[in-house]
């Protein structure tokens, strides 16, 4: 910026030449940032400067530039469009019915096609008779004729001529779907079905994706977990299902929700005037303006949400950049290209990742608007787009409403995707966090479209909150990251789209702005600090500073195969807390092939039904992974587990399995919680490059006989080390009562944990001895503090005497003694 008179008024000419061009193109908001920069300018030059002969000029010039900016103000709080005539809205409505036709007539449901075809005639005919405007009574003409004639040449009542058969006018598709999508394409409306169809509850998250060998429907355990979470902050959220494809979008009247209008923040109280649909508020309402979605006009207002904006923005983003649907993937209805359309008819399906499975979300288009034509919620500033409105519409009606608590992008984006979460935290102090690993892996893995990436700002004192222009505790947009003549370096987008980095390498800094790096990053600091728009340059170091985690959302399409298990853990299944006993958590076995190398990643989601739940998360969560071949793990630390996961409250857990050839092929992976106090719902999916099996480990023990007693006196007796003493050991004795072999056996005891403590057990009887699994004597190993387990995996029918002990004599103390069985089994107390 210059500081003397000529350049200050060079540059209010600049700043007002652009408002010009701004408010001519519709752009009011840039238009006024502008006319006030220029008023800015001129007020400069004649403060700093009263001497010189121009300063009337100067200020005459400021004021009117500074009163155009207010009138543009007010014209944006006012502009309200009045209520479409009915008979507008009615041409729009049957422009949707005839597109909807044309896609079903070209899907070759000639059914459906003749049925939407028909409703566009009446639609149109109806409209027609009610208005007296020439141009709207020749286009409801024209659209009402062109239906009527394909409807009658698909009954037969009329012969097809030599004419062009009728197509859509609409482009064709420019962007596909990503592989993720498991929506089939073609149209919303799905052809009666010739063939077997695939099952409507299906374990693959993604259509690529091949399922893991295993039952591909659900059990009804799983049926009853997935009913059970579908019911989320009082309204049912089902299961998608190939049959809701054929959701219908057409009615009478505009559509209203039934679970009624969403709850308002207290932001949006203050401010609220009515709830508007988008035809009430611009004349040619669009789902996307243009060929794809823009994370660029994507705007936060009073719903604090900036990680679920965040999110939207780095999608956006994604589809631009690769060139394929993602985002726009799971708004319907759609076009036969896959194009989400806006619906005259106010209805919407939304297709969201929640508690394990995609979910359908309906709602209307009826927005919250403000006492002066505003939107409430966060918008496009393409005023005649509403994608961005509608998905936070049907993600903040899943949330209890607007009112909503905060979240993470983690959450929101597997949410929005269903790609899988990461929580990467910030700790350049701790000596396992490798930032530079850190900054290749999003240099390398965003330029590929493997992962979306946001950022999170920590606690700030107000000092740095002032000097670094940054949010505390916001989420901000990961646009790009990038490595310039030894710079790294991230460019972010604050989901309020105005407040940006001070610092090193924004907008303002003048010193490391070098030409070879304004170049290299077609960037340019002065013509960027004309324009807050939120987005922004900072270099790495400043990150790891003052950034407390990266949110990454990996693509499924990393991998091959997947399974996934949907279950319940309920409340009072073994110990409170993890410290010693985890044989009653809920376990699996994973197997890949022997000398299998890849990569398989765990992932642990707790399914959340309650906003309350959801502000105060308390259920701290994680996944163990042991080596110890598929088998039970009832010791949590002996020995210790390969993956020592970390338990967090979030809903989401990842775990990463690396395989080589050396590696392990049978692993046990155990659900673990910091806190067992309520009964949660889960879901564990596991995905992999190579083939595996997935399966809960089952609990073959159906009878079990629990006794108490005590270390007393003599009867304390101590190990047998203790030959002397050991006999006054209190003594059990338990039957197997089986016509086979093949019994299963668990006892476990519990004492005091200051004792180190063993079982052994000794056959009576045996019913076969010559079996291969008889014994005479097993013992539970190195005695143990205060709790010790025996698992006997196979055991004949017969009788055999438990031994309870201490591993000193004279150590006295209750003890409580259990037997689990396969089989009926009878236990009593000999001594």
């Amino acid at each position: 910026m210059s500081w003397n008179a000529q350049g200050l008024v060079e540059d209010a000419q600049t700043s007002a030449t652009r408002a010009i061009q701004f408010e001519k193109s519709g752009q009011i908001e840039v238009a006024q940032f502008y006319y006030k920069e220029a008023a800015h300018f001129l007020t400069l030059a004649t403060s700093a400067h009263p001497q010189n002969e121009n300063v009337a000029v100067w200020s005459s010039h400021a004021k009117k530039y500074s009163e155009r900016a207010e009138q543009l103000n007010e014209l944006k709080q006012r502009q309200v469009v009045c209520q479409p005539p009915t008979s507008q809205r009615k041409l729009q409505q049957c422009h949707f019915l005839f597109t909807q036709a044309l896609d079903a007539d070209e899907a070759g449901n000639h059914d459906d096609a003749v049925e939407l075809y028909s409703k566009a005639v009446e639609l149109g005919l109806e409209a027609r008779s009610a208005t007296s405007d020439p141009e709207l009574h020749s286009k409801l003409t024209a659209v009402a004729r062109q239906a009527l004639e394909r409807a009658e040449e698909l009954k037969g009542i009329v012969t097809p001529s030599d004419k062009p058969t009728l197509k859509s006018t609409l482009p064709q598709p420019t962007l596909p779907s990503v592989p993720e999508n498991t929506t089939p394409a073609g149209s919303s409306r799905v052809p009666p079905s010739k063939g077997p169809e695939r099952p409507g509850l299906h374990r693959g998250s993604s259509a690529h994706l091949k399922v893991a060998a295993g039952q591909d429907t659900y059990t009804e355990e799983e049926k009853r977990v997935l009913l059970q979470t579908s019911n989320i902050n009082g309204k049912e959220y089902v299961p998608f299902m190939i049959i809701d494809l054929q959701e219908r979008f057409q009615y009478a009247i505009p559509f209203t929700d039934k679970d009624g209008l969403l709850s308002l923040s207290p932001k949006q109280k203050r401010d609220f005037a009515r709830w508007s649909r988008p035809d009430e508020l611009c004349k040619e309402p669009r789902l996307v303006v243009g060929t794809h979605v823009d994370y660029f006009s994507i705007k936060q207002t009073l719903v604090s949400d900036c990680s679920f904006v965040a999110s939207l923005a780095v999608s956006a983003l994604y589809e631009k950049r690769f060139g394929r649907r993602l985002i726009t993937s799971i708004i319907f209805p759609r076009n036969r290209h896959n194009e989400p359309v806006y619906n005259p008819f106010g209805k919407y399906m939304i297709k969201l990742y929640l508690n394990g499975v995609p979910r359908k979300v309906i709602i209307d288009d009826q927005l919250p608007v403000g006492k002066h034509g505003e939107l409430l919620c966060s918008y496009s500033t393409n005023r005649s787009e509403f994608w961005i409105s509608l998905l936070e519409k049907a993600y903040m009606k899943v949330m209890g409403g607007y009112d909503f608590p905060g979240s993470n992008s983690n959450i929101d984006l597997h949410a929005l995707t269903g790609w899988i979460p990461e929580r990467v935290a910030i700790r350049p102090n701790e000596p396992d966090f490798n930032s530079n690993a850190l900054f290749d892996k999003l240099l390398s893995r965003m330029n590929k479209g493997d992962v979306l990436v946001t950022a999170a700002t920590g606690e700030l004192s107000a000092t740095d909150e002032q000097r670094s222009g940054l949010v505390p505790t916001h989420a901000y947009a990961v646009l790009d990251a990038r490595c310039v003549q030894g710079v790294r370096l991230l460019q972010l987008k604050n989901p309020w789209s105005h407040l940006r980095w001070r610092g090193n390498y924004s907008e303002l800094d003048v010193r490391h702005w070098t030409p070879e790096l304004r170049q290299a990053l077609n960037y340019d600091p002065s013509s960027a600090a004309m324009f807050d728009n939120g987005i922004f340059w900072i270099d790495y170091d400043s990150i790891l500073r003052f950034f407390d985690v990266f949110y990454l959302n990996w693509s499924p399409g990393l991998f091959n195969y997947t399974y996934c298990i949907h279950q319940a853990w309920q409340a009072g299944s073994g110990p409170v807390k993890d410290a010693y006993n985890i044989g009653e958590n809920p376990q699996f076995s994973l197997e890949v092939e022997p000398g299998a190398s890849g990569a398989v990643w765990i992932l642990l989601t707790r399914h959340i039904t309650q906003i309350e739940d959801f502000k105060e998360n308390r259920e701290y969560i994680t996944v163990l992974v042991y080596k110890n071949e598929g088998r039970r793990v009832f010791y949590p630390y002996d020995p210790p587990p390969f993956i020592d996961g970390v338990r967090i409250n979030s809903p989401h857990y990842l775990c990463k399995l690396i395989l080589n050839q050396s590696s392990a092929n049978r692993y046990t992976l155990v659900v673990s919680q910091y806190e067992k106090m309520h009964t949660i719902f889960y879901t564990l999916r596991a995905y992999a490059t190579c083939p595996f099996m997935l399966k809960k480990l089952e609990n073959p023990y159906h009878h079990t006989k629990e006794v108490s007693g005590q270390w007393k006196g003599q009867s304390a007796g101590g190990c047998g080390n203790h030959p002397a003493t050991y006999k006054n050991n209190p003594r059990y004795q338990f039957t197997v009562e089986s016509a086979h072999n093949n019994n299963h056996i668990l006892i476990d005891l519990k004492g005091p944990k200051q004792y180190q403590i063993g079982i052994e057990v000794v056959c009576v009887v045996c019913s076969d001895p010559n079996s291969p699994s008889a014994f005479k004597k097993k013992s539970s190993g190195p005695f143990r503090s205060g709790f010790v387990v025996l698992e006997i995996d196979t055991i004949p029918s017969g009788t055999y005497d438990i031994i309870p002990s201490t591993f000193f004599p004279g150590q006295e103390g209750p003890f409580f003694l259990t037997v689990k069985a396969s089989s009926p089994v009878k236990l009593a107390r000999l001594q």
